[in-house]
């Protein structure tokens, strides 16, 4: 899938300096970016859906 995302002056500039730094392109760096943040995501809602699932435990044992 393609996705083409708008950013301004600034933010393209931040974009530019740390793929600079990191010696990769822009567009890798925004790309590497989404899939982190993808990744933080899905952790997040693993580790919330743990504390619900351990919190009503013995809720759950006794409907079952």
């Amino acid at each position: 899938m393609k996705i083409s995302v708008e950013v301004n002056g600034d933010q393209e500039r931040q974009l530019t300096e740390i793929a600079k730094r990191l010696n990769v392109r822009p567009e890798d760096l925004a790309a590497a970016a989404v899939q982190d943040l993808l990744a933080q995501a899905e952790g997040d809602f693993e580790d919330a859906a743990g504390r619900v699932l351990k919190k009503n435990r013995e809720l759950y044992r006794r409907l079952s």
